[in-house]
């Protein structure tokens, strides 16, 4: 079963996790995990994803259907 996960973050969601990439101390995973939201919510597709974040493709899906 394949199913497609679609991401559409609020504003200030979006504001959120542009935030925590842009400085301070957070920890690797969930810095991993907004940038994964981010480019989702961009339209990029799985792959693309998986390929530029450096994760496995089943990392990409589970986070967005965690979200």
């Amino acid at each position: 079963m394949n199913v497609r996960y679609r991401v559409e973050l609020s504003q200030a969601e979006r504001d959120e996790l542009t935030a925590m990439l842009g400085g301070g101390k957070h920890a690797a995973r969930k810095l991993k995990r907004a940038q994964i939201l981010l480019a989702a919510d961009r339209g990029r597709r799985d792959e693309e994803i998986a390929r530029t974040v450096s994760v496995s493709l089943s990392t990409v899906g589970r986070t967005k259907r965690r979200f």
